[in-house]
C-alpha cells in the first residue's frame, strides 16, 4: 500500500481532489478498506446500479487511489477492486520552476516496429482486413504493416524505436510508456496467463503478468468485420521511469532509475516489447492500437524534461 504525496504543481492534483469530491466515492474507499471487491458486489453493498457503480470506480482508478484487476469469470472477465493509497499528503505548495518543464508525448503506430522475431499464433491486421496470411511470421515483412491496429504473436518480441531530439541537453524527470496488452491464444482464453516484458534501450524495464487473453464480449472500438470468436480487448498498462525506480501503474517492479536507461544518449529510444524465452507464463502478447480493443490510443511514450 503506497504513501502519496501531492502539492500544487502535482499532475494528479486535480484528479485526487476529483475523485474525494464525491460521497458515493468515499463510501467506496471505505468498503475497499475491509476488502477487495467486485464491482457488482459495490453496487449491492451502497445499493446503487452497476453502472454507476462502475463509473466512480473508473474515476478512483484514474486518480491511483484505487487499482482493478480484471479476472475471468463465468460470463467473460470480471472487475475486482482493490485499494491502493493508504496515506494522501497535499502540501499548498507551488513551484515556479516547475511549472515551466515540459513534456513531449509520443504516439508510435503498432505498425511502425522497426525489428521482431515472432512464432506463431501470429498476424497483423488493420481496420479494414488481415495484412497477409494469419499465423505466417514472414508476414510481419509486409510493407503494409505500417497500417496495422492489432498484431499477436505467440512468443518472441517487436522493437520500435522513438525519437529522443527533444531531450538532448535536457534533464528528464520522467518517463512513462503506456498501450494496451493482453496474453494471446488461439481464438481467445480467458485462463492464458502470459509474462509481458519491456526492454527500454535494452534494459529490462519490468514484466507484467497478463492475466488473460480477453473475449467474450466485444472490443469498445473493434471494427464490425472482426469476428466475435477472436480476441476482443486488453488492459492498458503503464510502465514509469523515475528517479525513484521503475514502475508498472503504480507498483515498483525494479531498482532501475531514470539515469540507468540512458534516453538521450543515443540516436533513438529503442523500445521492445515480448516475452522471455525463460518466462514462467510463455502466453504470447496481443498489442492493441488506437481503434481495437477498448482505448483509442496507439503506444505512447511521454517523457517530462
Amino acid at each position: 500500500m503506497e504513501k502519496r504525496n501531492l502539492d500544487l504543481d502535482h499532475s494528479d492534483l486535480v484528479l485526487t481532489a476529483r475523485a474525494l469530491a464525491s460521497e458515493v466515492r468515499i463510501d467506496i474507499l471505505k468498503l475497499l478498506c475491509k476488502e477487495s471487491l467486485k464491482v457488482n458486489e459495490i453496487a449491492e453493498r451502497l445499493d446503487i446500479p452497476a453502472s454507476t457503480a462502475a463509473l466512480n470506480v473508473k474515476v478512483l482508478e484514474e486518480a491511483g487511489l484505487i487499482r482493478c484487476d480484471l479476472q475471468p469469470g463465468i460470463r467473460g472477465s470480471m472487475k475486482v477492486c482493490y485499494k491502493q493509497t493508504e496515506e494522501l499528503n497535499i502540501t499548498l505548495n507551488h513551484d515556479e520552476n516547475r511549472s515551466k518543464n515540459g513534456i513531449e508525448v509520443i504516439s508510435m503506430p503498432i505498425g511502425n516496429y522497426v525489428d521482431y522475431k515472432v512464432t506463431p499464433t501470429c498476424g497483423i491486421v488493420n481496420e479494414k482486413s488481415h495484412i497477409d496470411d494469419e499465423d505466417e511470421p514472414r508476414c510481419f515483412y509486409n510493407p503494409a504493416r505500417i497500417t496495422a491496429k492489432l498484431l499477436w504473436f505467440g512468443a518472441g518480441y517487436v522493437e520500435y524505436r522513438f525519437p529522443n531530439a527533444v531531450i538532448q541537453k535536457r534533464r528528464v524527470k520522467s518517463a512513462e510508456l503506456s498501450m494496451e496488452l493482453c496474453s494471446e491464444a488461439p481464438d481467445y482464453d480467458l485462463n492464458c496467463k502470459s509474462d509481458i516484458t519491456v526492454w527500454i534501450n535494452g534494459i529490462d524495464a519490468g514484466t507484467w503478468c497478463s492475466p488473460s487473453d480477453f473475449g467474450g464480449r466485444r472490443g469498445k472500438l473493434n471494427p464490425d468485420w472482426w469476428p466475435d470468436k477472436n480476441t476482443q480487448y486488453g488492459i492498458l498498462k503503464t510502465w514509469r521511469l523515475t528517479d525513484k525506480g521503475t514502475f508498472i501503474d503504480k507498483e515498483k517492479v525494479n531498482e532501475n532509475v531514470m539515469k540507468d536507461y540512458s534516453l538521450a544518449d543515443y540516436p533513438y529510444i529503442s523500445i521492445r516489447i515480448g516475452i522471455k524465452e525463460d518466462a514462467q507464463n510463455i502466453g504470447g502478447v496481443n498489442i492493441f492500437g488506437d481503434c481495437f480493443g477498448d482505448y483509442p490510443q496507439n503506444i505512447v511514450l511521454k517523457l517530462e524534461y
